[in-house]
């Protein structure tokens, strides 16, 4: 079972998030998300555990329980269906004109004109 698992500290590893996982069962993987560019943890992080009773006896002992000062939240993961996957486009349409949204041109501040 892939169990997912949020509000980590981002002082966390996955050596220490395995270990209190490996306490219900053994654990195929685990997985810290981190920033591409920085490195840094997202908080977020995912198990994976092959007995899906150990791992659901995990998830709901561990959900809720406070890790480092934080209270994380456990919870099987499930796979985002493949129409609400973000795409990198974010085409969200509208005018792609760009400027103040003068439609006349110009250079057109409002005021009186004609100085």
């Amino acid at each position: 079972m892939n169990i997912f698992v949020g509000s980590l500290p981002f002082s966390i590893e996955e050596a220490d998030l395995r270990e209190s996982f490996e306490a219900y069962g053994p654990v195929d993987s685990v997985k810290i998300i981190t920033d591409k560019f920085t490195g840094r943890s997202k908080g977020f992080g995912f198990v994976e555990m092959p007995n899906d009773s150990e791992a659901q006896k995990a998830i709901d002992e561990l959900n809720g329980a406070t890790v480092q000062g934080r209270a994380i939240v456990v919870n099987k993961s499930e796979p985002k269906p493949e129409g609400e996957r973000r795409s990198f486009n974010n085409n969200r349409g509208g005018d792609s004109r760009g400027g103040y949204g003068n439609s006349r041109g110009g250079n057109d501040r409002g005021g009186r004109g004609g100085y």
